[in-house]
């Protein structure tokens, strides 16, 4: 039974569904219900890769995106919070603009395997 709480980390293997559900450049939203509480993650498309990030701003503690799927900006360069303006470099979740300059993402590692992409270790 769940106990409601707000999950930072999620098991290997989990399938989360084919690299072309994700258009190269873009991001999409992924929750995961499990007993403990639910996680809540996005993962970005990088060519044939992926970075995968827990949906949490490190200046406030929200969810980045207002928008369902609305992580990066206009260009697609970045990764957005829309509540307060903070960037992130898609790379490796670095704060390089905004209120949280110096702190990142929390990286939700994500990989992609037989076209699939799936939580890893």
């Amino acid at each position: 039974m769940s106990d409601g709480s707000r999950l930072s980390e999620t098991p290997a293997g989990v399938v989360l569904g084919p690299l072309d559900s994700i258009a190269d450049g873009r991001a999409r939203n992924f929750v995961i219900q499990m007993r403990r509480g639910r996680f809540h993650g996005f993962v970005v498309r990088v060519g044939d890769g992926v970075r995968g990030y827990v949906d949490r701003c490190p200046h406030m503690g929200l969810p980045l995106a207002q928008k369902l799927d609305g992580y990066l900006t206009p260009a697609g360069d970045m990764i957005a919070c829309s509540w307060h303006g903070a960037l992130f470099a898609i790379a490796d979740g670095a704060c390089v603009g905004g209120p949280c300059v110096g702190a990142a993402l929390t990286v939700w590692p994500v990989a992609v395997r037989d076209g699939m992409i799936v939580t890893a270790d």
